[in-house]
């Protein structure tokens, strides 16, 4: 087994492991599908949109589907059109963007703990703070590219008789029970960013069964505006612009050889760490499908080394990693200013995570290169603690603020 590099040994990756890199489509193939859009001024909310949505509608088995230009954006003007709303629910083990859409619209969060197997929000503990807070609505994050608890949420949420929006920022191609993920809830809201398995550049979409909702959201991604320039209520520049509409199209194209590529990758992970003690995946129920927009794992001490001790020893391989979602979003300091909760699994969740390098082309002897990596930087555990020292910062490790 080769000394790790932190201890002296070569680097695994001397030109380094990226962490994430889009899968792009062909730049010819896109210009080609945006070129009469183009020749004809239609830059934005034009045809090209309109075909991503109608083919992502089929796809996705919902009513409706709307373009807007972020996944955030779509958040916001969801939870416009459920209405005025005074507190949501939601968990912190999530990326930012979730809480900050619902703060947008006037709305407190309070967030909820995480199940410490899948890292998806828990809908007890979900339930209990609907109640206790008189919340207005539940979001609910699918988490890592794998299916929220559905059914345990959806029946918690009309229990409750509140809506139910999922953010799916990492959902397109994850099925739930062998249902698309995108038709549960009143709507669930997609990204297409780079980091994602449809890249649209910048782009989002909501897809839902309700065709007010949907109407609302319509019109919101164009301020509110009907038609007439009298606005119906204070609404965003959110519109997704041809060209973007071109390159998600194109990527659509491949998305279930990218499903199966990652999943691939994310078992060859898995089996290599089988037997290393102290580190553990994600769990994903049996008959969900993840789509495995991250490989996330999990670290105790009985791996010898922390979590952040890993990132380290892994960085001095040429390998990059994230820390997804650490600080947990109740310990931001954009939301610092709420009164404090106590959340102990979440906490210890964000404190144990570590993502390792999961892309739509990556090798299978890069996959291969990480695991013997990791295997050697466990065997030489305790000689790299001591190198590394106690009182390191936890700023040598990158945030989630990175790719997200």
């Amino acid at each position: 087994m080769t000394l790790p590099a932190i201890l002296g040994g070569p680097p695994a990756f001397p030109d380094r492991l990226r962490f994430a890199r889009p899968l792009t489509p062909p730049l010819d193939v896109i210009v080609e599908r945006v070129r009469p859009s183009y020749e004809a001024g239609t830059l934005t909310n034009g045809p090209l949109l309109r075909e991503l949505e109608e083919t992502l509608a089929e796809r996705l088995e919902v009513a409706h589907v709307v373009g807007v230009s972020s996944c955030t954006t779509g958040l916001m003007l969801t939870l416009k059109a459920i209405g005025p709303i005074d507190k949501v629910v939601m968990p912190s083990f999530t990326f930012s963007a979730t809480a900050h859409a619902a703060t947008w619209n006037g709305c407190t969060p309070v967030f909820a703990e995480c199940d410490p197997w899948t890292l998806q929000v828990d809908p007890h503990d979900a339930e209990a703070r609907v109640q206790a807070h008189g919340a207005g609505a539940v979001i609910a994050t699918h988490v890592f590219g794998a299916p929220a608890p559905i059914q345990a949420l959806t029946e918690m949420a009309a229990r409750r008789r509140v809506p139910l929006v999922f953010d799916a920022a990492h959902g397109l191609g994850t099925k739930y029970g062998g249902r698309p993920v995108g038709g549960f809830g009143v709507a669930e809201v997609f990204s297409m960013s780079p980091t994602k398995l449809v890249v649209a550049g910048e782009g989002g979409i909501v897809a839902t069964n309700d065709a007010n909702l949907a109407e609302t959201v319509r019109r919101g991604r164009d301020y509110g505006d009907p038609g007439d320039y009298d606005t119906l209520f204070a609404g965003l520049n959110a519109r997704m612009s041809e060209f973007h509409a071109a390159m998600a199209l194109v990527s659509l194209e491949g998305l279930d050889d990218h499903v199966a590529a990652r999943r691939a990758m994310a078992a060859r992970y898995a089996e290599g760490l089988v037997d290393v003690p102290g580190v553990r995946g994600v769990a994903v129920a049996a008959t969900d499908v993840a789509n495995f927009k991250d490989y996330t794992l999990m670290f105790d001490e009985a791996f010898g080394l922390d979590r952040d001790a890993v990132g380290v020893a892994l960085a001095a391989e040429g390998i990059d990693t994230r820390c997804y979602f650490y600080p947990a979003v109740h310990r931001h300091q954009a939301y610092a200013h709420l009164p404090q909760v106590d959340l102990p699994v979440t906490d210890s969740a964000a404190g144990s995570v570590l993502s390792l390098p999961m892309f739509g082309d990556l090798q299978a002897s890069d996959v291969d290169a990480v695991v013997e990596a990791l295997l050697a930087i466990h065997a030489n555990a305790e000689a790299i603690a001591a190198r590394i020292g106690a009182d390191r910062p936890q700023a040598n490790l990158p945030s989630a603020k990175r790719a997200t």
